[in-house]
């Protein structure tokens, strides 16, 4: 499970539901039926006209993403494994990899490694790799749109809705006591549409495109990697070039690492 996720929801609601009470406004104010009929079903609605049902049918699916912890490999482990690989590839040639190939459980990896394998040239595989990366990067940008208009939809239906109520209060003017309920009910679609708008869709949105970038970067890496073993360099050669990708922190402790293994095996 991705904690962000969760506790940023939580600490949504929370902060939004104790402001409320400090301010002296009852919780069940929100428990406004009309308002919720207007953002939440009025934005389904909304970003049901604006997709097409292939992508629709994807939503389910988006949150499981937002929800799940990314199950990539760490890139520090994709290291040690080009190097391990390179290595194999300089004493016994590529073939020698076959095998490892076909323990390779990332789809895309083995696809790399197995053109590599095959005696494809560098240039095939770099643009065969980097085509799936775009139609990868495309599915997912679909996906993080749904969000984004979803977040752009709901505010303005807020505001629709508070038209709503403020028009249903005027019958209300000879009565002050149910002219008062009434414009606050009306402020209540505004609140959910905002809340909605900014605390969940829009976040959810940016979630999903930061677990994008952090896909495609450990592809290129990959692909990186897949190459450097067709183009014969060393190991310590493949390893600094990969730990480019590394923030500078990890990278720095990757390298104390490797001058403690010289150091051990000297």
């Amino acid at each position: 499970m991705d904690k962000t996720s969760v506790i940023g929801v939580v600490l949504g609601v929370v902060a939004v539901g104790v402001g409320m009470v400090l301010k002296g406004v009852p919780i069940d104010r929100l428990l406004n039926l009309p308002a919720i009929l207007i953002i939440i079903f009025g934005t389904i609605g909304a970003v049901t006209i604006a997709f097409p049902t292939s992508e629709i049918k994807k939503v389910p699916k988006l949150f499981g993403i937002i929800f799940k912890e990314n199950k990539l490999q760490e890139p520090k482990e994709l290291i040690a494994m080009f190097s391990e690989w390179a290595d194999l590839a300089r004493r016994e040639g590529l073939l020698a990899l076959e095998a490892k190939t076909n323990d390779i459980e990332d789809p895309f990896l083995k696809n790399g490694m197995g053109l590599a394998v095959d005696g494809q040239n560098a240039d095939y595989i770099r643009d065969v790799l980097n085509e799936e990366i775009d139609a990868m990067e495309e599915r997912h940008q679909a996906g993080a749109l749904i969000f984004t208009q979803a977040g752009t939809y709901a505010p303005t239906l807020g505001v629709l809705g508070a038209v709503v109520g403020l028009i249903a209060a005027l019958g209300y003017m000879d009565d002050i006591g149910h002219l008062g309920e009434a414009i606050s009910a009306a402020f209540v679609a505004t609140l959910l549409g905002i809340f909605t708008g900014y605390v969940l869709w829009h976040p959810f949105a940016n979630k999903l495109k930061r677990k994008s970038k952090q896909e495609v970067k450990l592809k290129v890496m990959m692909i990186e990697g897949v190459l450097s073993i067709i183009e014969g360099e060393a190991p310590r050669v493949i390893e600094q070039k990969l730990a480019s990708y590394l923030p500078a922190s990890e990278r720095k402790r990757l390298t104390d690492e490797e001058v403690v293994k010289d150091e051990a095996a000297a």
